[in-house]
């Protein structure tokens, strides 16, 4: 987990693709559209609201965020389909302070780690900025209010309240694996 533009989905495919770790992927669904490059499955479970109600009536939905964009409520949310064989595999997803403790109080304390990527700001700025350029259709005000409404959502005094004692600095991308992968190791 961390802000956005930190890099979590490139070192999430990073140590997904070691298999020294023998991590399985967990994904999480959204309502938000899709991006360039973002494929089905992969990233994200792109789907509608129907599909978080199914959850939600069959009392498998684990938790919900609703983000009020500039494109209007994009709901991001975690549920027990099946995914997840807990004390059988380890698993690698991505996330907020708020999923990861939803998720903690689900699963157990004892069975999850958090791993919280950090990021200057002014470097979250520029990459976000690069990404979006990037996209068919810039969403340039939207980055700017993700960008803005982190740094409430990940404040250090959520991240102490989420229990995150350890931080991984993404100044390097091959060196922030690197230490991520030794603290995998550490704890599997």
């Amino acid at each position: 987990m961390g802000k956005s533009s930190s890099g979590k989905d490139s070192i999430y495919r990073k140590l997904e693709s070691t298999e020294e770790f023998g991590l399985k992927r967990l994904v999480i669904y959204t309502t938000r559209p899709i991006r360039d490059g973002e494929k089905e499955g992969r990233e994200y479970y792109f789907t509608d609201e129907n599909k978080l109600e199914e959850f939600r009536r069959t009392g498998k939905l684990i938790e919900a965020r609703t983000y009020e964009t500039v494109y209007g409520p994009w709901i991001y949310f975690t549920a027990d389909d099946g995914q997840v064989s807990a004390g059988n595999d380890n698993y690698l997803g991505i996330g907020t302070l708020e999923s990861y403790v939803k998720l903690r109080e689900y699963y157990g304390g004892d069975v999850m780690r958090p791993v919280y990527i950090q990021v200057e700001d002014g470097e979250r700025l520029e990459r976000a900025l690069a990404r979006e350029k990037t996209q068919e259709n810039p969403k340039y005000e939207e980055m700017c209010r993700r960008f803005l409404a982190d740094q409430k959502d990940f404040s250090e005094e959520n991240i102490l309240k989420a229990g995150i004692d350890k931080r991984f600095w993404n100044h390097n991308l091959d060196e922030c694996v690197k230490e991520i992968g030794k603290y995998i190791k550490s704890i599997q």
